[in-house]
């Protein structure tokens, strides 16, 4: 089976808003319309959304239905790919429409049908696309609504399709490949889906692990339809399997093969297509079953053994961003644990971001949260971004705990359950996190590549060869555990600090948040830190046209031979990634964007002057480049 779903976030007052803005839609002119044809050409907008594949069984299925999210589906009179009409039994105007696509492969069928709301597109579905430019890593990315200058939209209803469609053709050959069950759908009558509603990016790796027959889960894999914190036009797909997130190179596969599906379905080769097989549409409350081995994971750590619920806390929790129907984190986990919620804001989905961006990252947001522990004297603030997969937090007295902090926090706790174990972070951590790691903690800190796949893919071939690691972490508040299986899960973080002060309560009812700071004193911080963007422009005549990554690739090798001859700078003598410099009691890193005509230029270090000392030693080096816009480091000197 394979699982589609979709992301929203901040807040709103009307549903529509809320569905429409945080799927990145625009409204539909003919929303009164009850049955729609859809073949390639005629698509108009919609994005796919909030289904899961599952496995086909002959006998009757389960359903729950929504009252209003979705709608249930009839393909019993199937004809050719451009006839096939896809009937909403019992469904309102604004929960349209159905997207029904085949695709054959090794002989086989697949089929995928998914619940969708309707827009309208920018572009027509014989445009043309260049799939691999969707790729963002091991996600894809795209623009979904038009309306931003520069920024046309090529993430369209038949690109997303095709997508789709190659994704269920991988995802058969990946099982039959491995050995893995897959659904006798495939051979027979095809997938089943199964409708998930709003829900976080790690419940939907979960579903491809969760044991419930009743609940048809395990799913073989699983679509979660997001573009987290960007802006309102953009929309995104992450892909999962029992094995994790898929990497660069099965993205770049999958791209591959949609295309070639998009390109045959613009010309109308569509005899593959004619075959398809259909599925059976059921709704799961799968949320439930997700915040409930939450619950469980909570109170065993606290000694509960599952049984009754967990320790008060005085003043409780409050939530910040939320907005991945984080109701189920109020009432279905911290709400069961004996936590007091009052005062948690900004919890209903709104794409066009009214409050602030939801990212662990963003001064706004946490200045948002920590207002909000004070005024509610709590004990602890938590903060998602939109799809829950990273997350930070603020204690009671409104110190933050993201970035390097956050990481250390982590590390204490898992080092203490893991003595000596590896922490594998991102190439933009600090030093003073690699001193408190390796001499307070005794672990061993591993620096590597931006990129969080990059980092869980680096703690797991650890593993392989034998050293130990137990915690892979982005200064972005990405994080992944061993122990939950290196899933991407910020969700689970949040449940590990709750855990420690579980525990902790145990032992005294009156203690708060601050057996978690305490765990994080040592930490050595810089009190300059600064991230500046030098952009390549692609059309300067010194890249004599070449590529952007040749000309980046040639800044770095200059900066590196020029810091050799500096004596007050010494180059990392271990690095993945850039050039990384320390000096003047601080560290600078100049790195290459993985995707984008960009040197990001991240600079730590203990005094402004350090860090003007710092910046123009890449100033000295990156002038001779005149490709390269230095206009952001040049504002940063003379500030």
């Amino acid at each position: 089976m394979i699982g589609i779903e979709s992301k929203a976030s901040s807040s709103s007052t009307s549903p529509t808003a809320s569905w429409e803005a945080g799927r990145r839609l625009r409204p539909n002119p003919r929303s009164d319309t009850h049955e729609a044809t859809t073949t390639p050409r005629a698509l108009s907008g919609k994005i796919i959304q909030n289904a899961f594949l599952a496995q086909h069984r002959p006998q009757a299925r389960h359903s729950t239905r929504y009252p209003s999210d979705f709608c249930a589906l009839d393909t019993r009179s199937v004809h050719s790919f451009q006839e096939r009409r896809l009937r909403l039994a019992g469904t309102s105007a604004k929960w349209l429409n159905t997207i029904s696509t085949a695709w054959i492969s090794s002989s086989k069928q697949a089929y995928i049908s998914c619940n969708a709301a309707q827009g309208s597109s920018d572009v027509s579905s014989s445009a043309k696309v260049d799939f691999l430019k969707l790729q963002n890593g091991s996600d894809i990315r795209g623009v979904a609504v038009g309306g931003v200058e520069g920024e046309p939209v090529n993430l369209t209803e038949p690109v997303t399709e095709a997508i789709a469609s190659a994704f269920a053709a991988w995802l058969l050959n990946k099982k039959k490949a491995d050995g893995w069950r897959l659904t006798l759908g495939i051979t027979t009558a095809g997938h089943d889906v199964l409708q998930f509603g709003l829900a976080s990016t790690p419940a939907m790796f979960n579903s491809t692990l969760t044991e419930d027959e009743i609940n048809h889960l395990p799913v073989d894999g699983a679509i979660m339809i997001t573009a987290s914190h960007l802006p309102y036009n953009r929309n995104g797909l992450k892909f999962f399997t029992s094995a994790g997130g898929l990497n660069k190179a099965d993205i770049k596969d999958i791209l591959e093969h949609a295309s070639r599906i998009y390109e045959d379905s613009s010309h109308g080769s569509t005899q593959e297509l004619e075959q398809a097989s259909k599925g059976e549409v059921s709704n799961v409350d799968y949320m439930s079953i997700y915040a409930s081995d939450l619950v469980k994971a909570v109170r065993k750590s606290a000694g509960n053994k599952g049984r009754g619920p967990g320790p008060r806390r005085r003043g409780g929790a409050v939530i910040g961003d939320a907005p991945a129907r984080q109701g189920y984190k109020l009432d279905k986990v911290l709400k069961p644990l004996g936590a007091i919620t009052t005062g948690s804001q900004f919890l209903e989905p709104d794409g066009m971001f009214p409050n602030h961006i939801p990212n662990p990252e963003d001064k706004t947001a946490m200045k948002a949260i920590t207002q909000a522990v004070a005024d509610n004297k709590a004990d602890l603030g938590i903060i998602f971004d939109t799809d829950v997969d990273r997350s930070a937090a603020v204690d009671s007295s409104g110190r933050e705990l993201n970035r390097n902090r956050l990481i250390a926090l982590m590390s204490a706790i898992v080092l203490e359950e893991h003595p000596g174990t590896t922490i594998v972070t991102d190439s933009v951590t600090s030093d003073g996190l690699t001193t408190f790691i390796e001499n307070k903690l005794g672990g061993k800190h591993h620096r590597f590549k931006r990129g969080y796949k990059n980092v869980i893919d680096e703690a797991i071939r650890l593993n392989t060869i034998g050293e130990e690691s137990h915690l892979a972490m982005e200064t972005s508040g990405h994080g992944a555990l061993k122990e939950n299986h290196w899933l991407d899960d910020g969700a689970y973080l949040m449940v590990k600090l709750l855990n420690k002060l579980a525990a902790a309560r145990i032992l005294n009812p009156n203690v708060g948040s601050k057996v978690l700071t305490d765990l994080v004193e040592g930490l050595e911080e810089a009190s300059v830190t600064v991230e500046i963007r030098l952009k390549i422009d692609q059309n300067h005549a010194d890249l004599k046209g070449g590529s952007f990554r040749d000309y980046g690739e040639a800044v770095l090798k200059h900066l590196e031979n020029s810091i050799s001859k500096d004596e007050h700078l010494c180059k990392a003598p271990k690095n993945y990634e850039g050039v990384r410099v320390s000096g003047y009691g601080g560290w600078f890193l100049l790195r290459l964007s993985l995707h984008d005509p960009v040197l990001p230029l991240n600079i730590e270090a203990p005094s402004k002057d350090d860090a003007i000392k710092l910046g123009l030693a890449v100033l000295t080096a990156v002038s001779e480049f005149p490709a390269l816009d230095i206009t952001a480091l040049n504002k940063f000197l003379q500030q």
